[in-house]
């Protein structure tokens, strides 16, 4: 089957660095990404659109624009603008012609921007009204009863507005109704509860949406997790098992969170660690 996959660039966030690195130590992580005076690396929240001959499938919308001005600065927001309906337009389409948005988790930073950028005194509007909205059903049964410790992540508004659309599937399986037989759903539970990862079937490999399993190129070394991540020795041995089968099919992934880095290929470096090769 004919694809193309492009990059869409969402809007921009910059976060705590230990934070984002867990346990490993600023002397290490500040090598790869540099923090501002406030200690924050500078992070992508970039979509995959997957072009078909009569189809478009976006991959996760960014977080957005949709918090208020004081939100937007605690979550280190950098643009008041929806980056990711001029990134779609640049490429020409609009959000109305989205046949398939799949979401692999439903952290605010990864379907935010499924959310009309903010306006004072008007409630957010659902964007995206033709498609379909493919999410993994235990995602959305953590998302709809949190845990406290991952409350703040999810935001009610969206998943009522899911939920009304009467245009969400939400999957157990490998396989999706949306999608059909030529994607393959993968899960996920070390950074939240039934993360759902996409393979893409190209003429050139396949290429897996890894969501926030490996967030940008630091992280593909297989140690290094997320201070946000729930279950850090699941997650590491989640990555570990999909990049030894991904490194034995010609695999590619693609980086949600990788400030210059979207798509890579994977490879082994010459001490044996797995590493994200840039293409493109």
């Amino acid at each position: 089957m004919q694809r193309e996959l492009l990059e869409v660039p969402g809007n921009t966030q910059r976060l705590d660095g230990g934070a984002m690195f867990g346990n490993a130590p600023r002397v290490l992580w500040e090598r790869w990404l540099a923090p501002d005076e406030l200690h924050r690396i500078p992070l992508a929240c970039r979509a995959l659109l997957v072009r078909e001959e009569d189809r478009q499938v976006l991959f996760e919308t960014g977080i957005g624009a949709f918090f208020e001005p004081k939100l937007r600065e605690r979550y280190g927001v950098q643009e008041d603008r929806h980056v990711l309906l001029d990134s779609l337009a640049a490429r020409g389409v609009s959000h109305e012609e989205i046949d398939v948005v799949v979401l692999s988790h439903l952290h605010f930073d990864h379907a935010g921007g499924l959310l009309t950028a903010w306006e004072e005194g008007r409630d957010p509007e659902l964007l995206f009204p033709r498609a379909r909205f493919v999410v993994g059903r235990r995602q959305w049964e953590r998302a709809r009863n949190p845990h406290p410790r991952d409350r703040a992540s999810f935001i009610p508004v969206i998943l009522d507005l899911l939920e009304a659309s009467g245009r969400l599937e939400l999957v157990d399986g490998d396989r999706s109704e949306a999608l059909g037989p030529t994607y393959r759903h993968l899960f996920s539970d070390g950074h939240t509860p039934g993360m759902l990862m996409t393979e893409i079937a190209t003429d050139e490999g396949p290429v897996v949406f890894v969501g926030d399993l490996v967030p940008g190129r630091p992280w593909t070394h297989v140690p290094i997790t997320m201070g946000y991540d729930r279950y850090p020795e699941l997650l590491i041995d989640e990555k570990r098992a999909l990049f030894d089968d991904l490194l034995a099919r010609g695999g590619r992934i693609f980086y949600t969170h990788d400030p210059e880095v979207g798509l890579a290929r994977l490879v082994r470096d010459e001490k044996g660690r797995f590493q994200g090769e840039p293409i493109g």
